[in-house]
């Protein structure tokens, strides 16, 4: 599982709109946002910067955590 920081996450809107730009690139994806702690776990086969891409490209910064 990879891990995202993302600070703007604030609301279930958030986490529908990044869970969709994640699936949009690997549609079997699972996502597993943490609101409290505005990051999300990811389990893909696709690629960490093609993920980060495209919760980028959804309007959220993110930092992949270590």
């Amino acid at each position: 599982m990879q891990r995202f920081d993302i600070p703007a996450m604030t609301c279930g809107h958030c986490v529908k709109t990044i869970t969709q730009a994640v699936q949009s690139v690997d549609a079997a994806a699972q996502v597993q946002a943490e609101l409290a702690t505005h990051s999300i776990g990811v389990t893909s086969s696709a690629s960490v910067a093609s993920l980060s891409a495209a919760i980028a490209a959804a309007g959220y910064a993110n930092t992949v955590k270590a």
